[in-house]
């Protein structure tokens, strides 16, 4: 029986977004081939350098199959360089190849370098989601993409900002974040997209 939600594990911390999804009692595999997009209810394109993502997505002939999944209607979260691959155009690196989806701009490492990391307390606002209302989400912001305020489609829902530009958006089975929330020891962000989006738990 196959896994239901396929974490994309070509680069990056993609064992991260596994042990949260396993944590809530869903199951999740790594996909790293065609064949092991066969089957699953959703997929989660993780943080790490969008540039090898982009040539090993072409490598190992997952571009098309991912671009063809989204446009069918599968539920895609994207974090960070997921993000970065989701959006339909990018600054100054518009002729990187990726699935698209999301009717926006994206700008890569707008926020710095690794040593410029940080940490930000969020307010998250997604209707029908009163557990955000709870208490701040933990934003781990790496290297993160700034999604151009005006950049944005009449189909993308904003669900979160920080310093006024959005970091958190939806359009309709895309949602995509600009930082990692698999890294912030909070599961809510997973739980409701699973919830939600993939109509899983």
């Amino acid at each position: 029986m196959p896994p239901a939600v396929g974490v994309l594990a070509l680069q990056g911390a993609f064992f991260k977004h596994i042990e949260m999804i396993q944590s809530l009692g869903i199951s999740a595999a790594e996909v790293r081939g065609p064949s092991d997009l066969a089957g699953i209810k959703a997929l989660v394109i993780p943080g790490g350098e969008s540039t090898t993502i982009s040539k090993m997505l072409l490598r190992w002939e997952l571009m098309e199959p991912i671009r063809g999944l989204i446009a069918d209607g599968l539920p895609v979260f994207g974090t960070c360089a997921g993000l970065i691959l989701l959006a339909d155009r990018l600054v100054n690196w518009n002729t990187l190849p990726r699935p698209g989806g999301m009717n926006l701009t994206a700008r890569r490492n707008a926020y710095g370098r690794q040593i410029d990391s940080f940490e930000a307390a969020l307010r998250l606002s997604v209707p029908g989601a009163p557990e955000f209302d709870e208490s701040p989400f933990t934003g781990v912001f790496i290297r993160a993409p700034r999604i151009l305020p005006d950049s944005l489609g009449k189909d993308i829902q904003v669900l979160c900002r920080f310093e006024e530009a959005p970091v958190l958006v939806r359009c309709g089975n895309i949602l995509a974040a600009a930082f990692h929330p698999e890294l912030s020891g909070d599961s809510r962000l997973h739980r409701w997209f699973l919830r939600e989006m993939v109509r899983l738990n």
